[in-house]
């Protein structure tokens, strides 16, 4: 019974993060042609901008902090780890052994203004998984694709 509500679970949460990923795709597409003050209206202040010429670019930090873990067990009476960024790893003496790496998922949310007018939108992070492309940017940008739509 325990393994059915697990699995009902894990399904729920990749249904949530399937959808959000489909926002971000189609915020993508509705927020080209927008102005930068609808921009700001949607979105809020940038974390940082950028000018060149007539060009400007805002980023905006997007994401809930997910983390995931994967662990592979072991039975030479060592756990090893190591830190490099977001992935762990070092070395312990127990009477079994784990390897585990964790990763963090992020995405910054480019938007290209030229001419006072939204030209392009980019994504750039581990946005997600295999099947969800883009799911940690329909935080940032999810007000501006219901605010089209």
């Amino acid at each position: 019974m325990r393994v059915l509500g697990i699995c009902a679970l894990s399904v729920a949460l990749a249904g949530c993060a399937i959808q959000r990923s489909q926002v971000a795709q189609e915020a993508k597409a509705s927020i080209v042609g927008m102005t930068k003050e609808q921009v700001f209206t949607c979105m809020g202040p940038a974390a940082s901008k950028a000018a060149e010429g007539a060009t400007e670019i805002w980023s905006y930090p997007s994401g809930n902090g997910y983390r995931s873990t994967t662990v592979v067990a072991g039975t030479d009476g060592n756990f090893n780890a190591t830190r490099s960024g977001n992935n762990v790893s070092g070395t312990v003496n127990t009477f079994g052994s784990a390897t585990g790496v964790s990763t963090a998922r992020f995405c910054t949310v480019n938007i290209v203004i030229q001419g006072g007018v939204v030209s392009q939108v980019n994504y750039s992070g581990p946005t997600g998984g295999l099947l969800t492309g883009g799911e940690q940017c329909a935080f940032a940008v999810e007000a501006c694709a219901k605010k089209q739509g």
